[in-house]
């Protein structure tokens, strides 16, 4: 444990920063540069951070292949049904003013979802993808 010591330490306390940005870039893209891919890059950054300098075991305790799964799936799910329900208010799909009886808050709230949902999506497909290169050269 006394291996890499400072590392350690330092990466305890830059890992919930790196977190908080991500979700500050997730929230912030509607007015300014970023949205849901770069959140889900910098946040898939955070967790890959955690895994080398805390190990793959760890890693995978803290962050399990299922609920990773379970992420992939839960933001594609939530990009479609913000589409769908652009069809089923009788618009088109990803037509996001029918979201609200005002068409300017509609617009807002269904790039908002469907940024979370390409978030998630990108953070967890980024991860998986590192765990599963990460893994494939030890026995």
């Amino acid at each position: 444990m006394r291996r890499h010591f400072i590392l350690r330490v330092i990466s305890k306390l830059l890992i919930p920063f790196i977190l908080l940005f991500s979700l500050y870039v997730q929230f912030h893209g509607d007015y300014g540069p970023g949205g849901g891919f770069q959140a889900g890059v910098i946040f898939a950054a955070g967790i890959i951070l955690f895994t080398l300098v805390f190990g793959l075991n760890r890693s995978r305790e803290a962050f399990p292949e299922r609920i990773i799964e379970r992420f992939v799936a839960g933001g594609l799910l939530l990009y479609v049904a913000v589409g769908l329900c652009g069809i089923l208010g009788d618009g088109n799909f990803l037509d996001y003013s029918v979201l609200s009886s005002d068409p300017a808050a509609g617009q807002h709230l269904g790039i908002l979802l469907v940024e979370l949902g390409v978030g998630i999506t990108v953070a967890a497909v980024v991860v998986s993808i590192f765990f599963a290169f990460f893994d494939r050269g030890r026995p």
